[in-house]
């Protein structure tokens, strides 16, 4: 490796280093920390500094423009939700169904569902207050109720197709969609167990969060008495989004491409159009049907947002961190280490994948990206199994989320907690799915 790119990744890993103390032992403010982290390893990396804020703020813009839409309007179908009883509803039955004892698996199965069509962020948004009501009502910490949704939610993300982050690698492989789904399936169950339940089941005693949760208190019924909204109302409210998101990722099965009907199916499975939709409707159907005026609506969701102004402006900073970690030169070093490793193609497709995200923060970005390297050597070489390249370069484009990724600050600012509790719960249970989920890809490998 040339001096250059060595000095790059000592530098990308200095200033995380450097990021994580001064929050957590300086206590300096998370925004001005990656702001000025981001400004220094631009500068010490050399790039002009006619260049350096730009790309800060090119980063921040292109998260923003997903995150904080989906942010604000998911906070508005969530507070919905708590108003009108059916976050109640929802725990209610889901602790009757399963038990107290076994609702963390019931919460890993609702993410795994819901997280299916939906990216990450819009999963998270949705189910949050599920897991704060449920955490509520069973007694129990909301790390035991909320890591094996969020397993749930970031297993399919990485690994099941018709998910569109795991559909670019299924098309950038020539993969068959079908065997890909069953394989990502037959591996990714167990991988969400041992990320999401048994992982909780071990961290969650061991980390104690604060007693008071500003964005759990947003979601906190009024009236605990009051008759509730009936569960299959509740229900499909909440997956309306999710339905909507799925038949847009159908769109061109389902009508001919680039006709009116295809265009408007695309149009309504968008994120948040999806979700806009979903909100408009829970104004009904948790809202006039449940009594509520007019006034008591808008009042629910103006005072709902300003508590997500500090959670928007952390994903974009995160963005803007990873985008400078691009722009530097760090994402083409980590690549160049991992080419010039001479490892089996199901490994290779998993370290580039794993070092992009480690690298740029985000999953889509380290998937897309590692895909399009190794398609090219995989099709020279005749590779056999592009499903399994496909759900290997999921896996490791899941791993050990950061700082620079706006799902840690996501997770942080809504379980409220520290960058090292964040990191001890969050990071290691994306860890725990990239390595499982590499593992049993291998374990397919062997036996085919």
């Amino acid at each position: 490796m040339d001096p250059h790119s060595i000095f790059l990744l000592v530098s990308a890993l200095t200033a995380v280093i450097c990021l994580v103390f001064l929050i957590a032992v300086v206590k300096l403010n998370p925004f001005i920390t990656l702001l000025l982290t981001s400004l220094g390893l631009a500068i010490v990396a050399g790039m002009p500094l006619g260049t350096l804020v730009h790309s800060f703020e090119t980063g921040v813009g292109s998260t923003l423009g997903h995150i904080a839409v989906v942010v604000g309007l998911g906070t508005m179908l969530g507070k919905m939700m708590a108003e009108s009883g059916g976050a109640n509803q929802i725990a209610i039955t889901l602790i009757r169904l399963f038990g107290e004892k076994r609702v963390h698996w019931a919460m890993m199965l609702i993410g795994l569902v819901v997280g299916l069509p939906a990216f990450f962020e819009v999963g998270f948004v949705l189910l949050i207050p599920i897991a704060f009501t449920v955490a509520r009502r069973t007694g129990k910490s909301l790390l035991l109720v909320g890591l094996p949704m969020l397993a749930g939610l970031s297993v399919v993300h990485g690994l099941v197709p018709p998910h569109p982050a795991a559909l670019l690698a299924v098309t950038t492989f020539h993969a068959d969609v079908g065997r890909t789904i069953f394989w990502a399936l037959l591996i990714g169950v167990p991988t969400a167990v041992l990320a999401g339940p048994l992982w909780a089941k071990f961290i969650a005693p061991r980390i104690a969060l604060a007693d008071e949760n500003p964005m759990a208190a947003q979601f906190e019924e009024h009236g605990e008495e009051q008759s509730l909204p009936g569960f299959g109302l509740t229900l499909a409210t909440i997956l309306l989004p999710v339905v909507l998101m799925l038949v847009g990722s159908w769109a061109e099965a389902l009508s001919a491409p680039g006709s009116g009907l295809n265009q408007a199916l695309h149009f309504i499975g968008n994120d948040d159009i999806a979700l806009l939709i979903g909100v408009l409707v829970s104004f009904f159907t948790l809202g006039r049907m449940r009594g509520f005026s007019r006034d008591a609506i808008l009042k629910f969701t103006n005072e709902c947002l300003a508590p997500t102004a500090t959670i928007t402006l952390l994903v974009g900073a995160g963005g803007g961190f990873g985008r400078v970690l691009q722009d530097s030169g760090v994402s083409q070093a980590l690549i160049g280490v991992a080419i010039r490793s001479h490892v089996p193609l199901l490994v290779l497709a998993w370290m580039l994948a794993a070092l992009l995200r480690l690298a740029t923060g985000s999953s889509t970005v380290a998937m897309s990206t590692a895909a399009g390297i190794v398609a090219p050597i995989a099709f020279a070489a005749h590779y056999p199994h592009a499903e399994l390249l496909a759900i290997a370069t999921g896996a490791g484009a899941l791993i050990f989320s950061h700082v620079n990724d706006g799902g840690f600050w996501l997770v942080k600012e809504y379980f409220h907690m520290s960058v090292a509790d964040t990191l001890k719960t969050w990071s290691v249970l994306e860890t725990i799915i990239a390595v499982a989920g590499l593992g049993f890809t291998l374990a397919a490998a062997a036996v085919l």
